[in-house]
C-alpha cells in the first residue's frame, strides 16, 4: 500500500532517525514535542535552522584512497538541499544530530572559515596541495546566497593563486564567475557540477530542494564557455531510478563543454540504508523493492560495501553492465577528455618570494 499521503515535501528524508552515539548513553526527551504527540498534535516542523559553530581548523585531510580528492573543506555542516542518498548523511551524528530530516533542518555554519583557511594555506609546512570545497556538503547550498561563505574563501584562495577544487550542484556557483574566472586564467580552479538525471521529476524526488536540472546544465555551459574547466559528476547512478540515462546524460553535457564525466554506484552506508529504504516505499511504492534489491545485486548482496576500491564502482553483472555502459557513453561523446591538472607554482612563489631568484 502506497504511504504517499505520509510523504514530507520539500524533503529528501521522510523521517528522523536516532543518532547512533546517543542510542545506549544518552535518553534525548523533548516534553513540548512528547505533550504534542499524547494530544494527537503533529509537533513538527519543517523549518530549517541555523547554528553558528566555531571550529579549530577549517582544512581536512581526505583519508579515502578513492574519493579523488586529498584535502576538503566544507563552509557548511549539514545540507539544505535533501538528496536522500548522500553519504555525508552519516557525519551529521558527530555533532549530536540524526542522519535524516536532522541533516537537512539543522545547518551548522562556519563564518570564520575564510579566516581559518588562510592561516591555513600560509602555515609555515603548508605546500599548497589543491583543496576542494564540498567533500562533505554542498559550498553553493541555499543559505549560501545570503552569507557568502564560500564567496569569501575563494578570494582569499584568489590572493594566493592556490590550487581549488569545487563540488556542487547548485548554480549559485554563476554568481562567483568573476573570481573563478580570474582563478581560471592563473590554471587554478576546477568545478564538478553534480548532475544525476536529466529528468526533473527524478530531481524533485531525489533531491528536492537543488537548483533544477536546467540550471545545473546552464551552470556547465556558461562555466566552460569562460574557459573553467566542468567536470560533470553522475553521482550516484542507481539502478532503474536513473541508469538507463548514462547515455543521454554524457552526451548533453559533452555538447556543453564538460571536459569529463565521473560517476559512482549508489552504495547506502551506514544510517542511509534506513533512511532510502523508507523513502522509497513512500515515494516510489510500486519500483521499491526491485530499486533495493538491485542496489543490493552491486554490493555483494548488501546495501553497503565499504571495501575502498570497489565500494564506488560495485560488483557483479548489474554493476560491470552500468561501468561498460559509462565506459561506452565516454567514449563515444568525450574521446578527447582532458586530464584537469592544476598550477601551484603561482601559490608557491607567492609564499616563497626567494623562488623567483631561481
Amino acid at each position: 500500500m502506497s504511504d504517499a499521503k505520509h510523504v514530507s515535501r520539500g524533503r529528501g528524508a521522510q523521517k528522523r532517525i536516532h543518532n547512533r552515539f546517543f542510542e545506549l548513553s544518552h535518553e534525548l526527551r523533548d516534553d513540548f514535542l512528547n505533550y504534542c504527540e499524547t494530544e494527537g498534535e503533529t509537533p513538527e516542523t519543517n523549518k530549517t535552522n541555523y547554528l553558528e559553530v566555531f571550529p579549530k581548523t577549517f582544512v581536512n585531510k581526505v583519508e579515502s584512497p578513492d574519493v579523488g580528492m586529498g584535502y576538503s573543506a566544507n563552509p557548511y555542516q549539514g545540507c539544505e538541499h535533501g538528496c536522500v542518498y548522500c553519504y555525508a548523511r552519516n557525519s551529521h551524528e558527530y555533532w549530536g544530530y540524526g542522519a535524516g530530516l536532522d541533516f537537512e533542518r539543522n545547518i551548522l555554519i562556519k563564518k570564520t572559515a575564510p579566516e581559518l583557511l588562510e592561516k591555513k594555506i600560509t602555515s609555515k609546512n603548508w605546500q599548497g596541495e589543491t583543496i576542494v570545497f564540498s567533500g562533505n556538503t554542498d559550498c553553493y547550498q541555499p543559505i549560501e546566497r545570503k552569507l557568502e561563505i564560500t564567496r569569501k574563501c575563494l578570494a582569499v584562495m584568489l590572493k594566493w593563486q592556490h590550487p581549488t577544487g569545487i563540488i556542487t550542484k547548485n548554480s549559485l556557483i554563476l554568481r562567483d564567475l568573476d573570481i573563478l574566472s580570474e582563478m581560471a586564467k592563473l590554471n587554478i580552479i576546477s568545478v564538478n557540477i553534480s548532475i544525476t538525471s536529466l529528468s526533473e521529476k527524478t530531481r524533485r524526488l531525489l533531491e528536492p530542494r537543488t537548483a533544477t536540472i536546467k540550471q545545473r546544465l546552464k551552470a556547465v555551459e556558461v562555466l566552460s564557455a569562460h574557459g573553467i574547466p566542468v567536470r560533470v559528476m553522475m553521482a550516484p547512478i542507481i539502478p532503474s531510478l536513473n541508469s538507463h540515462e548514462v547515455l543521454p546524460l554524457v552526451k548533453k553535457v559533452a555538447e556543453l563543454g564538460a571536459q569529463d564525466v565521473a560517476h559512482t554506484i549508489v552504495r547506502l552506508n551506514g544510517q542511509i540504508a534506513e533512511i532510502f529504504t523508507d523513502w522509497a516505499h513512500k515515494t516510489i511504492p510500486d519500483r521499491a523493492e526491485r530499486i533495493l534489491h538491485q542496489i543490493a545485486e552491486c554490493h555483494g548482496g548488501t546495501l553497503n560495501d565499504s571495501k575502498f576500491g570497489r565500494r564506488m564502482r560495485g560488483e557483479g553483472v548489474l554493476a560491470k553492465q552500468i561501468n561498460e555502459t559509462m565506459a561506452l557513453a565516454k567514449k563515444r561523446y568525450l574521446p578527447q577528455q582532458k586530464n584537469i591538472s592544476l598550477d601551484v607554482s603561482g601559490y608557491l612563489q607567492l609564499k616563497h618570494p626567494q623562488m623567483r631568484l631561481f
